[in-house]
C-alpha cells in the first residue's frame, strides 16, 4: 500500500534542484498559467489520476496546488493506484514556496 507524506518548501526545492521528483501542479489552468513552480507538470485535480501522472520509477512524486487541499486530494486518488510509491504533499502549496522566497514564472 502507498503512503501519503508531506514535504516542505525547503525538501522539495533540494529534491527538484538534484532531479530527484517530479512536481505536479493540480491546480487549474488559469492558476497555472499566473504562476508555476518551473517544470511542474499541470494536471488539474478534476481530471488527476494515476494513469496520468508521468511514470518515473526512480524520481519521487509530489503534488501541489494554492495551499495543500486539492493536492492532499490528488494524493489520495493517485495513492491507491500506485501502491509501490509513496507520494508527497506540498505542505502549504504554491502559496508557502512563494513565502518562502522560492521562484515561480508565469505563462
Amino acid at each position: 500500500m502507498s503512503k501519503i507524506e508531506a514535504v516542505d518548501c525547503k525538501t522539495l526545492k533540494s529534491w527538484l534542484d538534484h532531479g530527484e521528483a517530479v512536481l505536479i501542479d493540480v491546480r487549474e489552468v488559469e492558476e497555472y498559467n499566473a504562476a508555476h513552480i518551473k517544470g511542474s507538470i499541470l494536471i488539474p485535480v478534476g481530471t488527476c489520476s494515476a494513469s496520468s501522472v508521468p511514470h518515473h520509477p526512480d524520481k519521487k512524486i509530489v503534488f501541489h496546488c494554492k495551499a495543500g487541499v486539492r493536492g492532499g486530494k490528488a494524493c489520495e486518488v493517485c495513492a491507491k493506484d500506485m501502491p509501490e510509491k509513496t507520494v508527497y504533499n506540498l505542505t502549504g502549496g504554491i502559496d508557502a514556496w512563494i513565502a518562502q522566497g522560492y521562484p515561480v514564472e508565469a505563462v
